[in-house]
């Protein structure tokens, strides 16, 4: 809906917003209207380029014709039905991950964090089943990040993130090792441990790429002792890496792989996939979901992983992000750049604020986001070019300028 057709002004949205809605976001100072390929426009028709992508979910650009011409197709065949019947969209889009990621089995959900509590679930109800009642026991990463809900929430190893203060005790069951660090998870694996999971690439934790010592010692470690990997690729799937699953580029699999964001094209829509045997844990009754596997969110998403995988933008990802990575590393005051594909962080320097970063680049018309206190990240649509890649670089070059000018300006003068 257009703010024109409304009536109303930008103004009075704000205000609606102000008075209704209980708000956990610092807001954008515009109305998204309409938005296509690369760019974001507001209510006054202005173009923001999209370095932001929904949060690494419109991978394949904004509002991609392919996925709206499924969405429309289906909504006119049928909305949404329970889980009891068989639905066409849901069968093809099962064979269609399951073929791509090499996995056997999936189960669908809503979103991320929901395919991270599934995939909790289904890991402490095969070591409780296979091995007696208190194999339950998960290792996460320290700074990881894992979703909103409780058992997502616990499993995020940052205990004085925003996330976690005020809620009482999280769920029991989850441990902590340093990110990155074998010896460190091998040590916090007990004769209670069922699985390790862990992020491919930190995201909300500051854009930190495992190695792949860590990763393939993941792997080996868990078929020693019988553990189980679990790995969060909800930010990480669906090309976003350079692979089709990050997991591809360290030559591993997963027993059980969560994912959502870039496989719906827009849509929510989230999942796991697991070997057959740990499949099995889930029997009838024993996990379920009114919405999961909703049929024009299927039908999104077999468009868009369609589009992913016959685009090759894994390819483009692999490409574009390190062209990208390459000119971010000439940016002033700068610390560190990392990344793996199009998931690119920078870290400045003591001084050089991301959230003061981010707003700069907003007024210039470039929509990013900030990660604690002097980490910027860019997850932009993977159909970016290096004219986007340079276009982006220069204006957050200007930002950084300015943001240190006005530091320096605060700044007291000696005596």
């Amino acid at each position: 809906m257009l703010l024109k057709e409304t009536g109303l002004t930008a103004q009075d949205i704000k205000d609606k917003v102000d008075k209704y809605m209980i708000e956990t976001y610092e807001r954008f100072d515009f109305v998204a209207e309409t938005a296509k390929d690369m760019y974001v426009r507001d209510e006054k028709g202005e173009a923001y380029l999209d370095f932001y992508a929904g949060i690494a979910v419109n991978s394949l650009g904004n509002c991609n014709q392919a996925v709206v011409d499924a969405v429309r197709e289906q909504a006119g065949q049928i909305m949404q039905t329970f889980n009891y019947p068989y639905t066409v969209p849901q069968a093809l889009l099962a064979e269609k991950i399951c073929t791509a990621t090499g996995m056997d089995k999936i189960f669908f959900q809503n979103s991320g964090t929901e395919a991270n509590e599934a995939m909790i679930k289904m890991a402490r109800k095969y070591g409780v089943e296979k091995y007696g009642p208190n194999k339950y026991n998960i290792v996460t990463a320290a700074n990881s990040f894992h979703g909103r809900t409780f058992g997502a929430m616990s499993a995020t190893g940052q205990p004085d993130n925003a996330c976690q203060i005020g809620f009482g005790d999280m769920t029991p069951g989850f441990t902590y090792a340093k990110y990155n660090h074998l010896d460190a998870f091998k040590a916090a694996c007990t004769e209670n441990t069922i699985g390790i999971m862990v992020e491919p690439v930190q995201g909300e934790g500051g854009v930190n790429p495992a190695t792949p010592e860590f990763m393939r010692g993941l792997r080996e470690f868990c078929d020693e002792r019988h553990i189980l990997l679990l790995l969060d690729e909800v930010q990480t799937g669906w090309c976003r890496t350079g692979a089709v699953m990050s997991y591809m580029n360290y030559g591993i699999k997963p027993d059980i792989v969560s994912m959502a964001k870039a496989m719906g094209g827009g849509m929510p829509i989230g999942a796991i996939c697991a070997s057959a045997e740990v499949a099995r844990a889930f029997t009838t009754g024993s996990h379920g979901t009114t919405f999961g596997g909703h049929p024009v969110c299927c039908a999104a998403s077999l468009a868009a992983v369609t589009e992913l995988l016959d685009k090759d933008m894994a390819g483009n990802a692999k490409k574009m992000g390190e062209y990208f990575m390459k000119l971010l590393k000439k940016l002033p005051h700068i610390k560190e750049v990392r990344g793996q594909g199009l998931l690119v962080g920078v870290e400045f320097e003591k001084g050089i604020g991301s959230v003061e970063v981010k707003h700069a680049c907003f007024d210039r018309k470039l929509l990013i986001t900030a990660i604690g206190e002097n980490i910027i990240r860019m997850i932009p649509p993977l159909i970016v070019t290096e004219n986007d890649c340079k276009k982006a670089f220069a204006i957050i070059e200007n930002a950084v300028r300015e943001v240190y000018s006005a530091n320096m300006l605060k700044k007291p003068t000696a005596a």
